[in-house]
């Protein structure tokens, strides 16, 4: 599902503060550029608040934020619904215990890593990030905390690139998204 055919007007102003850069981190891709949203405190403000708006009140007891934007948005979702904070991460940042999950980017191959013992079982938990592309960092994210018996409520994004057909590798999972990109 997506806001942004609704008529809320916070979205264009989120959307118009999402600046394009042409081939990074490499030729061919257009990166979606969240940091001139966040120079804006209004539009980032709307944007977390359109999250809380939507998770408020869905028993949810984790937000796991994925490295490194899922840090700007999970957290303050996460203090206003009331969650904990689930960082996932790239190799070696994290210390003691974790478990790592391997995945394809559209531009090559990561890893994302999480802490042994931060989840537990049938704990309800939303995953943040700020773009879904082709869904393979998604994918890795839920299939850790799956592994550790959570639920997956939903994914939530700022931006989607359609074109990509990330939500079809989503195995029916559902994700929500704020803004769709179609210009890229």
């Amino acid at each position: 599902m997506s806001l942004y055919r609704s008529q809320d007007p916070r979205l264009h102003a989120i959307k118009n503060r999402i600046r394009v850069v042409p081939d990074f981190p490499k030729p061919g891709i257009m990166f979606q550029d969240i940091t001139t949203l966040l120079l804006d405190p209004k539009a980032f403000k709307d944007t977390i608040d359109l999250f809380v708006e939507r998770y408020k009140g869905k028993n949810i007891s984790i937000v796991a934020g994925i490295e490194a934007r899922g840090f700007i948005f999970g957290p303050p979702i996460a203090l206003a619904i009331g969650a904990k904070f689930v960082p996932l991460r790239k190799p070696k940042k994290l210390p003691g215990k974790v478990i790592s999950q391997e995945y394809i980017l559209e531009y090559g191959r990561d890893c994302l890593e999480m802490h042994v013992g931060g989840v537990e079982h049938g704990e309800r938990a939303l995953v943040v990030d700020d773009l879904v592309a082709t869904g393979g960092t998604l994918c890795a994210a839920m299939d850790l905390l799956e592994r550790v018996g959570a639920e997956i409520v939903e994914c939530a994004c700022v931006i989607e690139l359609p074109e990509l057909k990330g939500r079809e590798r989503l195995n029916g999972k559902p994700l929500f998204v704020l803004v769709e990109c179609f210009e890229c």
